[in-house]
């Protein structure tokens, strides 16, 4: 076999977009002919790797003809838990089955629609945002509320299966008292970012008004509630921030205009494969009084593809009452076989202040995307 072809095939393999199979065939066969060593294989291999892994990210999501041209991309998350507490049945479920459209209508305005068909189909997503200028941007419609770090990371991106209690509590998620809006609500922001240096912006912000009554629901008092948020990224890797939210909204029984305000910290740090993340969040629910947070650490074992991660994650239902703390301790394993596909394994084990009960929880989700 001459050299020519020999680069031909080592070419070949480098750029190749066939399976990985093809690529360890080719390479086999240039081992057995002694034109490679086993060494420039398996650095070969890994090149087609790094190739392939960059070919799949382009393909998250596809053109659709429209009167625009919009992408349309979506997952579904199917999950299988193991639940230890007496009366909970164990079982698979359907968790989301997201279906998002986005598209530009002009050089300034970008679109999103965003719809969750597991359950009851909701409206998730609904908002024109335009774009000025780096330091000032609009977002109009229906999306996520500006607060808290761990609300505003896409479902389909979270590193752990689960949100943390205090964020599923106090951030219009499951467990808030104005039920569960995916943390998002109807309104109107600012946010930009400012003070640049090599290309890398020391400060974001983001600042709203919303109805406080949640998503796909007209405004319920004559109230606003106002929310923001800000992270300072000091040096590469590194961020914290703050974040705020003020509001009369309508909840309890019977149903009335009750103070429902929050505010917390947080901190991300990422450093080659290791990442850690941290919040705190307090919240006001007329007299009551919310508090908790977690820190969470991860690492990837293999990059990008194998990632082993630990929580632990505390809430305080109410900070008047004694012996009520609920304190989460998890493991996680996440797989990715690309960039929107991927098998998450947990087990968190539960404790509770007080009258201890048997609820710890076995999860396995697996998660496929275009």
């Amino acid at each position: 076999m001459n050299k020519s072809f020999t680069l031909i095939l080592i070419l070949i393999v480098v750029t190749l977009k066939s399976y990985a199979q093809s690529t360890n065939d080719i390479l086999n066969l240039l081992i057995v002919n002694k034109n490679i060593t086993q060494e420039q294989a398996d650095s070969l291999r890994a090149e087609a790797a790094i190739k392939q892994q960059e070919t799949d990210a382009n393909k998250k999501s596809f053109l659709v003809n429209a009167s625009k041209q919009v992408q349309l991309s979506g997952y579904a998350q199917v999950r299988y838990q193991n639940l230890d507490e007496m009366g909970k049945i164990d079982g698979f479920d359907i968790r989301r089955a997201r279906i998002d459209l986005k598209g530009s209508i002009s050089p300034y305005w970008n679109i999103r629609f965003q719809a969750d068909l597991a359950g009851t189909p909701k409206l998730i997503d609904a908002y024109g945002e335009c774009k000025i200028a780096d330091y000032v941007n609009l977002t109009i419609g229906q999306f996520k509320i500006p607060f808290s770090m761990e609300n505003l990371a896409s479902s389909n991106k979270l590193e752990m299966i689960d949100r943390s209690q205090v964020v599923e509590a106090l951030v219009a998620r499951g467990k808030d008292v104005i039920g569960n809006q995916n943390g998002r609500d109807i309104g109107v922001q600012v946010f930009g970012n400012f003070l640049k240096i090599n290309n890398r912006s020391l400060i974001d912000y983001s600042l709203g008004i919303f109805n406080g009554s949640g998503i796909n629901i007209s405004d319920k008092n004559e109230n606003k509630s106002i929310a923001g948020r800000s992270v300072v990224h000091p040096i590469k890797g590194l961020d914290l921030g703050c974040s705020f939210y003020t509001g009369v909204d309508v909840f309890g029984a019977p149903s009335s205009n009750h103070k429902r305000n929050r505010w917390g910290v947080e901190l991300k740090y990422e450093l080659k494969q290791l990442s850690l993340r941290s919040e705190y969040i307090q919240g006001y629910d007329s007299d009551i009084i919310r508090k908790g947070w977690y820190v969470q650490s991860g690492y990837y074992i293999i990059p990008q593809k194998l990632q082993l991660l630990l929580k632990y994650d505390t809430y305080d239902p109410n900070a008047s009452n004694d012996n009520d703390i609920y304190t989460n301790y998890t493991i996680v394993v996440n797989y990715a076989f690309n960039n929107w596909s991927k098998v998450q394994i947990g087990y968190t084990l539960r404790e509770e202040q007080g009258s201890s009960v048997n609820n710890n929880m076995g999860v396995i989700q697996y998660q496929i995307g275009f």
